[in-house]
């Protein structure tokens, strides 16, 4: 079998994109049409398309079909959240081309609409990650009592995204990493533990893979 590139897009005129976009619709006997679903059943990719237009709601525009609604009420929360997943999945700043099912819940399209661009929508991310403090600890915080202590036992989702991007997305003890076998799972645990008045701050929490830490839990235990 002869070895070839993939067909390049770049030249195929707007009508052409939008006709077929049309075309799905019909298919599929339907007034809108999902990225997933154009991704299925068009001739081209939808990040061809939204490239070309801008947007995916742009593309149904110029196709007169119904803009997929059920994703405009997401919380930027909830996007960011996807966001600091697929980064920590991938080890690296996502591309635009990876945010697709199932490595993430929402398409890049949906990003570029809430936020003007895919850059954008990153930048947004970076600030929005940014804006919550971050603790060092300072040495009065240090084998502080458990009744003692000045931070929360909660570690949320923006101190954990610090912390792993810190420890470059891998575990600490194995160096495993959801980037080169995606059946690890990378947990932020206290190096000194909570109950024995570790501290809920930058210097007191490292990654962990969820193996190694259920196995640091039960070496406490012992």
């Amino acid at each position: 079998m002869k070895f070839e590139l993939e067909t390049h897009h770049r030249n195929t005129p707007d009508a052409d994109l939008i006709a077929d976009l049309k075309r799905v619709a019909i298919q599929l006997n339907k007034d809108k049409v999902t990225l997933d679903e154009y991704n299925d059943y068009g001739k081209y990719h939808s990040t061809t398309l939204t490239r070309r237009f801008g947007s995916w709601f742009k593309c149904l525009d110029l196709a007169g079909l119904k803009r997929t609604r059920s994703k405009l009420n997401i919380p930027n929360e909830e996007l960011f959240e996807n966001l600091m997943e697929v980064w920590t999945k991938l080890g690296r700043q996502p591309k635009y081309d990876d945010m697709f099912k199932p490595l993430s819940n929402f398409s890049s399209g949906t990003y570029e609409y809430r936020f003007g661009s895919w850059r954008k929508a990153l930048e947004s991310f970076v600030k929005y990650m940014n804006e919550g403090e971050i603790e060092v600890e300072p040495k009065s915080l240090k084998r502080k009592p458990t009744s003692g202590h000045k931070t929360k036992r909660n570690i949320n989702y923006r101190l954990r995204f610090i912390v792993m991007r810190r420890d470059n997305f891998k575990c600490k003890n194995c160096g495993r990493s959801p980037a080169t076998d995606s059946k690890i799972i990378l947990h932020v645990d206290h190096k000194e533990a909570w109950a024995n008045g570790g501290e809920t701050v930058m210097d007191n929490l490292q990654t962990l893979c969820s193996v190694c830490n259920i196995g640091k839990s039960d070496l406490n235990l012992t």
